[in-house]
């Protein structure tokens, strides 16, 4: 069985951000021959087809996607829609010819916010994916409420469901992962 590797993709650009807690709890529950780094999108401009050349830090990040085997999408919500960083980053990467940083790859998508835990972003998301040909996985589904206590301070996950939930999601990705690429 060979190695995958994963890339994680946080849509808020806060330091103490639940979305990016979700990644650090993502990160600690990798199934075994399962790697994932998460990009910085911090310094991402945003997409502008009149430049002429490639910012460097677009290309650090789409150089991580090119590696990556699979996806893992922290989904704020904004205005009851995905965060802007987000939607940034896939317009960038959905630009490389013929799409190939994203046709046909596996993503799993999950999301700290308010009541409903991001889940009205985290459809308009699984709507962009149709387009850019990202093969999100189904279940399980990842829908964190954000101001119930499960975070600390530092938005770092606590919960003890959440983060058997986050495993649960992260070994669906692996085999999801693994069948898309057979």
């Amino acid at each position: 069985m060979s190695t995958l590797k994963f890339l994680g993709i946080s849509g808020s650009l806060r330091r103490q951000s639940c979305n990016s807690g979700l990644l650090r709890a993502a990160l600690a529950e990798l199934p075994e021959g399962v790697s994932m780094d998460i990009a910085d999108l911090s310094d991402i401009p945003f997409y502008n087809a009149d430049l002429s050349e490639k910012p460097a830090s677009v290309s650090r990040v789409l150089a991580q996607m090119a590696g990556a085997d699979a996806l893992v999408l922290a989904c704020p919500e904004y205005n009851y829609s995905m965060a802007p960083a987000l939607k940034n980053i896939l317009d960038w990467a959905s630009r490389e010819p013929n799409n190939a940083l994203l046709a046909g790859k596996a993503a799993a998508i999950l999301g700290a916010g308010g009541g409903m835990g991001t889940s009205r972003a985290q459809y308009h998301l699984r709507q962009t994916c149709v387009f850019l040909d990202l093969h999100p996985l189904n279940k399980p589904e990842v829908f964190a409420n954000a101001f119930a206590g499960a975070f600390d301070a530092d938005g770092n996950l606590g919960d003890a469901k959440l983060i058997q939930l986050i495993g649960d999601q992260m070994r669906a990705l692996a085999a999801w992962t693994r069948k898309l690429k057979n």
